[in-house]
């Protein structure tokens, strides 16, 4: 069951001007539901006239019309058939003023003519037109002080007016306008004036009298002669009269007509007087027939006349509509037009049926201007559906509203295809081969500048990396992103006026209208999808050539030729502006998602966006990767040292920010989603390849510590980094680059790691789990092997000549000799690990203990070793050795592990048991080696207190 329409809201009247006039003023009237046509309108009633014979309407909100002899103050009343009977804020106010007879007027005036007071009889030059009369008073306003306000009058006398020379005049109203600020005496003077003219004007008469007594007497006595003589005249000698003269005239005429005709003259009197007056009346024509012929002429001409002026609408009509036309008044045209049909439509009238015909010719010859205009592009929504909306109100043969959809989807077709063949061509030609512009305007750079490298020696400030753009950024745009922008204005422009005006079309809202034989032509609908579908495949094709021309490999070779093989440039885009291209594409595809399309076009828009946020991740994570095992280029060796993370270069930081700053960019460009966009980590596929490149994106950061630990001499600083000292230009060693990337391992093992995963898991990137322990794993690996390879490094100079210094001067455990003091070769020994401990505290103080401990525990074996393949010690010999690992135990206490305190202890255990007599002995030297090697064992003590 259909719901009732609606009922329109009525009339409603809130403003006119002017508010007030004498009858026919043109008047304009605005407000709300005013008709939807001039046969809409019904009635105007302005003062209680009727007005709408000379309304005209303009549109649903305004009306023109003229005011009728209305008198005071009234509504404004406008019916419509649509919307019934309705209501005015506003009021109008008509006055009557007097017309001249010399003076236009819209509306009928009265031919009783209007003689003023002062026009004599006597008076041979009194002009049609009387000027202005002065003051009745005879007073200047030149005391007042502005003007009396005209709406206070209005309220104080509805009905009265200041005019002398209209019937309402009021006194206190022309005193009040004219003379509000004269003093009483000068009142006083007026009213003394007005009397005088008064007293002058009603002794006219007598005066005119005076002057012209005699004349006035010799016209008596004319007068009175003739009198006397017609007197004389009614009887004469025979006491006859006139009429019996005329009768006897009569009859002799007669008497010789009827003797012509043989008849009896007193046989019929009153046939005798008809004949008479016949024949009078036959001579009297033929003396004024030219004087009557000419009276008929001039009224035949009066009435052409009348009936030119009475129809000079349809007579002007051609001329109106051609200029109408040139002006653009395209709706003053049409509500002609249709005024002209509904009032000569069905006439028989040949002239007007001609009149018609020229009107409606000059009709189809507008028609075809606004179709052609129509189809005339670019041309905005607005614009299209006027026109339209004039061809549909001027019965235009055909459908205008399809034939403007048919040839919009055509154009922007044509369009976008030109647009791809204009930068295809360009991206072939040779002159771009250099990639530079020659003028500064011509200069562009990505809207997001990615990866920022941080500059030795000051952490934390940013700047781009110099092989990353060469000639200081400065490179011509590519081809393609300009293509992508372009295409993507073009669909962002012109689309949705396409889509809109065919929802309009098949909606019904295009024109409105309340004839019920306009119908819907909904066949079309489906047709008109397969049209925008047509459009929006393009679209996404084109887009996808670009960037993506593997996921049209599927469509055959004939339907890709088309969309150009971008895969041919010769000029490689670089990954930076890809963001730049993604945001227009989705920013495209957010606008025309926005315009409720079928769901075919919208799984299209939806597909070409989830594809270019996954290839713009993609590509973005492996730019990453490549900058993260490019960043040895950057190393400068510079260390920094604090309590909470060791010593570390800048290396650690700069990972952190491509990686956090890489995260942060895709949240924005791909991992955000608009409503009607799909979640980025919505499929499998999309998941499992983050998650490789998450993994492949932390690990790539082991092989580029590995790389500057084993071969850092083969990179050095880049030379545009001005702030790098030469000292700072030096390469170190092998042995201290080990420590210095082990150093930055452990600070990105035990730190940067942990906040890298946390920033994923805010990014909501999936199993991150999985990522922390593939990362976690792979810089275990390295910091092992690092760790290793440094032990070996360090371990190697203490350890080595350890068994040659400890024979040297040819010593042997089995002699007699007294024990004076630890020998040489463990000081040496002490002194390779303070050496070691000195390098890694001033590089990392973490791993002071992990470097020292395995330090110890390899000189701890090789002494085990070497004191195991010493068969027999003597007494002296026994204590000896025992006051040397009793010395070594002391001097490395806090870095001996369980390995290494068992080596010492084994060869505790292989020496002769200590005598008595010798254990003071031992007491003294112990001491003595403490305080001699107390400065050098400093350190020792130190971390003691640190641990």
């Amino acid at each position: 069951m259909q719901a009732a329409p609606r009922k329109k809201n009525p009339p409603l009247v809130t403003g006119i001007s002017p508010k007030e006039g004498p009858p026919g003023t043109r008047v304009t009237i605005r407000g709300e539901n005013l008709g939807t046509s001039t046969k809409d309108v019904i009635s105007v009633m302005i003062c209680g006239v009727e007005c709408v014979m000379s309304t005209e309407w303009k549109t649903s909100s305004k009306l023109i019309a003229r005011t009728g002899p209305g008198k005071g103050k009234g509504d404004i009343i406008v019916k419509t058939q649509s919307s019934g009977q309705g209501s005015s804020n506003v009021g109008f106010r008509g006055y009557f003023v007097q017309t001249g007879p010399l003076q236009e007027s819209a509306v009928w005036v009265s031919e009783t003519q209007w003689v003023p007071p002062t026009m004599e009889r006597s008076s041979m030059s009194t002009p049609l037109v009387i000027a202005q009369v002065d003051d009745p008073l005879g007073l200047s306003d030149e005391g007042n002080q502005g003007k009396f306000p005209e709406d206070e009058l209005l309220e104080l006398f509805p009905e009265g007016s200041g005019d002398t020379s209209l019937e309402n005049f009021t006194p206190t109203w022309f005193l009040l306008e004219n003379h509000h600020g004269t003093g009483f005496d000068d009142l006083k003077a007026g009213l003394a004036y007005l009397k005088r003219k008064s007293d002058q004007r009603s002794e006219g008469p007598k005066a005119f009298v005076k002057t012209n007594l005699n004349t006035i007497m010799e016209c008596q006595h004319v007068l009175a002669d003739v009198h006397c003589k017609l007197m004389a005249d009614n009887t004469d000698t025979n006491n006859s009269s006139i009429t019996d003269d005329l009768e006897k005239l009569l009859q002799s005429f007669y008497f010789f007509s009827r003797t012509q005709n043989k008849t009896n003259i007193k046989s019929d009197k009153s046939g005798y007087l008809h004949v008479c007056i016949s024949d009078a009346n036959k001579c009297a024509d033929s003396l004024f027939q030219d004087v009557l012929g000419r009276k008929d002429s001039a009224d035949a001409t009066r009435n052409a006349l009348h009936v030119l002026h009475r129809f000079k609408f349809l007579f002007y009509l051609p001329l109106n509509i051609e200029r109408n036309i040139k002006k653009g008044d395209y709706d003053i045209v049409i509500n002609d037009f249709a005024r002209a049909k509904s009032l000569f439509g069905d006439t028989d009238v040949q002239v007007f049926k001609k009149m018609l015909d020229e009107v409606e010719r000059r009709i189809k010859d507008f028609q075809d201007v606004l179709h052609d205009k129509l189809l005339l592009l670019p041309s905005n929504l607005s614009e299209q559906k006027r026109l339209i909306r004039f061809l549909v109100e001027l019965e235009y043969a055909g459908d205008p509203a399809w034939d403007c959809l048919n040839n919009q989807q055509q154009w922007l077709i044509d369009l976008l295809m030109d647009c791809k063949t204009d930068y295809y061509t360009k991206d072939k030609t040779k002159y771009l081969e250099d990639g530079l512009y020659t003028t500064a305007e011509e200069i562009r750079v990505p809207t997001t500048q990615r990866h920022l490298f941080v500059k030795p020696g000051k952490q934390g400030s940013l700047t781009r990396s110099p092989d990353q753009t060469p000639a200081g950024w400065r490179f011509k745009t590519p081809q393609k992103v300009l293509y992508i922008e372009e295409l993507t204005d073009i669909m962002a422009e012109s689309f949705p006026d396409l889509w809109k005006l065919g929802h309009a079309y098949f909606s019904g809202t295009l024109i409105e209208t309340n004839e019920k034989d306009k119908k819907i032509d909904t066949t079309k609908h489906s047709t008109f999808k397969k049209m925008t579908g047509e459009v929006v495949s393009l679209f996404s094709n084109l887009s996808r050539a670009v960037f993506m021309p593997e996921s049209i490999e599927s469509l055959p070779s004939k339907q890709r030729e088309p969309f150009g093989d971008w895969s041919k440039s010769k000029h490689e885009m670089p990954p930076s502006w890809l963001p730049h291209c993604a945001r227009y594409i989705r920013s495209c595809v957010s606008t025309l998602s926005s315009l409720d399309l079928p769901s075919d076009a919208q799984d299209v828009l939806s597909d070409l966006s989830y594809d270019m946020r996954t290839h713009c991740m993609v590509v973005l994570l492996k730019q990453a990767v490549s900058d993260i095992e490019s960043l040895h280029s950057h190393e400068a060796w510079n260390v920094e040292v604090d309590d909470v993370n060791g010593g570390t270069t800048q290396l650690p930081v700069l990972f952190e920010n491509i990686v956090n700053e890489t995260v942060q960019h895709l949240h924005e460009l791909v991992t955000l989603h608009g409503t009607k966009e799909a979640e980025i980590f919505s499929q499998r596929t999309v998941q499992k390849e983050v998650n490789y490149l998450c993994t492949s994106l932390l690990s790539a950061f082991t092989k580029c510590l590995q790389e500057l630990a084993y071969d850092g001499d083969k990179f050095s600083p880049k030379e545009e980094d001005d702030d790098i000292s030469e000292a700072e230009e030096v390469v170190p060693p092998l042995d201290k680059r080990l420590i210095i990337m082990l150093s930055n391992c452990n600070h990105v093992l035990n730190t940067v790691i942990y906040r890298v995963i946390e920033n994923l898991e805010k990014h909501k990137y999936p199993e991150t789990n999985k990522v922390f322990t593939e990362a976690s794993k792979s810089f275990k690996q390295l910091d092992e092997k690092l760790f290793s390879a440094y032990i070996e490094e360090k371990s190697n100079p203490v350890v080595g000549p350890l068994e040659q210094n400890l024979y040297s001067g040819k010593y042997d455990f089995k002699q007699f000799v007294k024990p004076t003091g630890v020998r040489s070769y463990l000081k040496f020994a002490l002194m390779g690990i303070i050496q070691v401990h000195a390098e890694v505290f001033s590089i990392s103080p973490v791993l002071l203990s992990r470097v020292l401990c395995q330090v110890v525990e390899n000189l701890t074996s090789e002494l085990s070793r070497l004191f195991h393949c010493v068969h027999n010690f003597s007494n002296n010999g026994g204590l000896q050795a025992r006051l040397e690992m009793l010395a070594f135990n002391d001097a490395i206490e806090i870095y001996k592990t369980e390995a290494s305190s068992q080596h010492i202890q084994d060869v505790l255990n292989r020496l002769p048991s200590l005598r008595s007599e010798d254990r003071g002995l031992l007491e003294e030297l112990l001491n003595k080696f403490k305080s001699n090697m107390k400065f050098q064992l400093m350190c020792f003590h130190s971390d003691s207190l640190v641990n």
